[in-house]
């Protein structure tokens, strides 16, 4: 069994220090074994200039990183949550990041695969891949926001053996929240959509409301956990990951094992 936070923000823009403070502070309130967060947490979403999110972009070397490890090795917890990452030689390369930092440690560092709308401006496409990481006896993945609308993503990890998909989102589509549904029934893993609430803007045009609803879909198919539309929230749940294990959906049909991989199309034809 494992206990998830699934914490909803509302984070001010370019503002990394109160942002990280603010979550700090919901983490020593709060009992779980695993924190997630949204994407962009400590930073906000709608940037105008790739200055704006270098002045805001984190290294694992930093006071921030070093304060979450603090936090989580004190605390004997995990979180995961999305941040622009400066990375490269000279640092001047952002990705659309999120980690995994358990008691202390780094465990994993995910690259978002599928950029939207206006991050292929900002950011470079991920290179890390999917990836899966144990913690407490819990297999878990990682896919950032966008990702969800590609079914190789969750399907990748549900491959891969995870049993529960942290999805940390800055949601601004009506209908993300009702595919997690599918993903999770078709892949027979829990997912946890982290999204955030509120709205920004930037002198490029953006009008972006971001449409909370986080949730925790069971493998299932069942809402175990429904965050409001526009409010702030925390809400704790425990599960039992190894509910994922089992991908018998009938007598005679075993999800994933009934793949028929030769049939599949994976590339578009020329």
């Amino acid at each position: 069994m494992i206990t998830l936070a699934l914490v909803q923000t509302r984070p001010r823009f370019l503002d990394v220090e109160a942002n990280w403070k603010a979550v700090a502070g919901i983490i020593e309130r709060t009992q779980a074994d695993l924190f997630v967060l949204p994407e962009l947490f400590l930073s906000g979403y709608t940037f105008s200039s790739s200055e704006e999110v270098a002045s805001a972009a984190l290294t694992h070397d930093g006071r921030v990183f070093d304060a979450m490890r603090e936090v989580s090795a004190v605390r004997g917890i995990a979180i995961c949550g999305g941040y622009a990452e400066a990375a490269g030689d000279n640092r001047q390369t952002m990705y659309n990041s999120a980690f995994f930092i358990a008691d202390g440690a780094i465990v994993a560092n995910y690259r978002k695969t599928h950029l939207f709308y206006r991050e292929s401006q900002f950011f470079a496409p991920g290179d890390s891949g999917f990836a899966t990481l144990e913690y407490r006896g819990t297999r878990f993945g990682i896919m950032i926001c966008f990702d969800w609308i590609f079914p190789e993503s969750a399907r990748t990890l549900a491959l891969m053996g995870a049993q529960v998909i942290l999805h940390p989102s800055n949601l601004v589509l009506p209908y993300c929240q009702k595919a997690m549904y599918a993903r999770a029934i078709e892949n027979r893993v829990f997912i946890a959509t982290v999204n955030r609430v509120g709205r920004e803007t930037n002198t490029l045009g953006d009008d972006l409301t971001f449409t909370g609803q986080s949730q925790l879909v069971s493998p299932l198919g069942e809402y175990l956990l429904s965050l409001a539309e526009t409010e702030e929230a925390v809400q704790t749940i425990t599960v039992d990951p190894v509910i994922a294990d089992n991908k018998q959906l009938n007598a005679f049909n075993t999800i994933l094992a009934d793949r028929r991989p030769e049939m599949y199309r994976v590339s578009m034809q020329s």
